[in-house]
């Protein structure tokens, strides 16, 4: 690998390890997925954004190529999931009783967040502690086109956990 490439992969290995274990701590929770089973998922759910994203993430300009790392399910499975979930033997069928049916996960370098549902709060999942200066331009990101112009207040959900 190039240099460049490396350090590209090496960039997005906090962000990355962030949105797997979102998504795979929400198939976890169901209970219908088994530890190793999960342990494939976040494998190639990793390998899978990892190939996704290493011509679209740019550190320098973190919001750039935001819209393309969004992952999203709207009534629709986001295909990077369902290439993962292939993996494991799960169908999008399956995987429509197992997540959110409204979910949106954004993938940026320095920081990830995801909202659950079209009105809910947005959740911060990793943030960088290093913050970079952004310009006014960037701070119109893809969740913030999705959210202006709502006239509807946010709602707050709170994801629990049972064993």
């Amino acid at each position: 690998l190039s240099q460049r490439r490396r350090s590209a992969r090496a960039d997005m290995v906090p962000e990355i390890a962030a949105a797997v274990g979102f998504v795979s701590s929400l198939l976890r929770t169901r209970g219908c997925v088994s530890e190793q089973q999960l342990e494939v998922f976040s494998e190639a759910l990793r390998d899978t954004l990892e190939e996704h994203y290493k011509h679209h993430w740019f550190p320098e300009n973190p919001f750039r190529g935001s819209g393309y790392r969004c992952i999203r399910i709207n009534h629709q499975m986001d295909p990077i999931i369902s290439k993962a979930a292939k993996q494991i033997g799960l169908s999008s069928s399956q995987l429509y009783q197992l997540l959110p049916s409204e979910l949106t996960l954004w993938v940026d370098p320095y920081e990830v967040s995801y909202r659950i549902g079209e009105d809910g709060s947005i959740c911060v999942l990793y943030e960088a502690t290093e913050t970079k200066p952004v310009s006014s331009y960037e701070m119109f990101t893809c969740k913030k086109q999705l959210t202006f112009g709502c006239s509807s207040p946010s709602k707050n959900y709170i994801m629990t956990v049972s064993s």
